[in-house]
């Protein structure tokens, strides 16, 4: 700790003495405390290091450049750290009842600051007396809920103070917010060289919200094998990957906008002997990736993917047969008899099944009613990597 050299204003006095209080208990073991009194010293803890952070905020409002750069250098903090104290600290000057009740341990920061948010979105032209409601309004819900529920509060404020504007101004605020997300959607994507995609993306709520029920629909039965009874389920994250793999892998091809004439569907080169399992060799995708026999197969059976068979001189012999996948009819008539997955101990619904060959149809296997059956995905994959 770098002492204070003769503090003289009554707030660095404070601080002084406040860190000298600190010192005194830094070697003091705490494990007399009993339960009741553990939890009283730690919520005062937490109303200190508002009261705190509050101080901090104030006097950081006050500090021209030159002590903002001291002060980050010296605590080896990141300038956008100490910059966001003093953004406080100016946002508390016109935010009074937000200031009292930080100064006052009644919230924390991050409280502070989602109140300070909701409030400048506010309509600037907003009369004064509302908006002093709104912030009384906010303060008074910070002492029932934390943050991301005042943050939910405060896109509902004008129904607070200004019922008979809330509506128009709900819609000119969606209106910029979904105008904003728009401009801010991104996707980036990049493969590893090892077997693995990564990657981020920006999108609007709308399609977020979309994208999330297509993939709770998918990963939605949380039924396990019964060879697995006693292992966890898997975590919700890994179970959503799956389920957007499996998204991709059914997604229509013919749905898709054509890219050079023909729809944007994989094409996977391959030999025949190993299409037939006879051989274990990587497949090449049309997109320069590479990925298993076993895995190849498996798409071969369901997905929207066409098998570039080649011959011992790399000629090609086939490129798929005209009836692949099997029709609507086929399949309801395959729900009903199978009634869901067919491996022993699976009782995933028939909706979320594949429909399998049971004579391969990378082996000429005919696509019909009498020689499919379904699988879920696990037993599927499963299927194609014994064979």
């Amino acid at each position: 700790m770098t002492a204070m050299a003769t503090p003289r204003h009554r707030v660095s006095v404070a601080v002084a003495h406040a860190h000298a209080e600190i010192d005194a208990v830094a070697d003091a073991s705490v494990w007399s405390m009993d339960h009741t009194e553990t939890t009283a010293t730690l919520i005062q803890l937490t109303r200190l290091k508002a009261q705190v952070a509050e101080l901090e905020a104030r006097v950081a409002e006050h500090a021209d450049d030159e002590a903002v750069d001291a002060w980050a250098h010296r605590t080896r903090q990141t300038k956008p750290a100490v910059l966001g104290q003093v953004k406080l600290g100016q946002a508390l000057v016109t935010r009074g009842h937000v200031r009292d009740a930080l100064a006052a341990g009644d919230l924390v920061v991050e409280q502070a600051r989602v109140i300070v948010t909701a409030l400048d979105q506010l309509p600037g032209d907003l009369d004064t007396a509302l908006v002093d409601r709104a912030e009384r309004h906010l303060v008074a819900a910070g002492r029932e809920h934390t943050a991301p529920t005042l943050r939910v509060l405060g896109k509902r404020l004008m129904d607070v103070v200004a019922p008979d504007l809330a509506d128009a101004y709900e819609a000119k605020q969606l209106a910029r917010e979904e105008a904003d997300a728009m401009l801010a959607t991104t996707f980036t994507m990049v493969d590893d060289g090892h077997g693995k995609c990564h990657g981020r993306f920006t999108v609007p709520s709308f399609h977020g919200a979309a994208l999330k029920k297509m993939l709770l629909a998918i990963a939605a039965p949380k039924r396990q094998d019964p060879q697995e009874l006693g292992v966890p389920l898997r975590p919700g994250p890994e179970r959503r990957g799956r389920a957007f793999c499996e998204l991709i892998e059914r997604y229509p091809a013919d749905q898709l906008p054509q890219t050079g004439g023909v729809s944007a569907t994989i094409v996977v080169t391959m030999t025949l002997d190993s299409l037939l399992g006879k051989l274990e060799q990587a497949a090449l995708l049309d997109t320069g990736e590479r990925i298993s026999a076993s895995t190849a197969r498996r798409l071969a059976c369901e997905a929207g993917l066409i098998p570039a068979v080649l011959g011992g001189r790399s000629e090609v012999l086939d490129l798929g047969r005209t009836r692949r996948f099997h029709t609507k009819a086929q399949r309801i008539a395959i729900g009903i008899r199978d009634k869901g997955c067919t491996e022993p101990g699976c009782d995933w619904p028939p909706a979320m099944c594949h429909v399998h060959h049971d004579i391969p149809w990378s082996r000429g296997g005919p696509t019909d009613v009498e020689h499919g059956r379904l699988l879920c995905p696990k037993h599927h994959t499963r299927f194609h990597r014994r064979t």
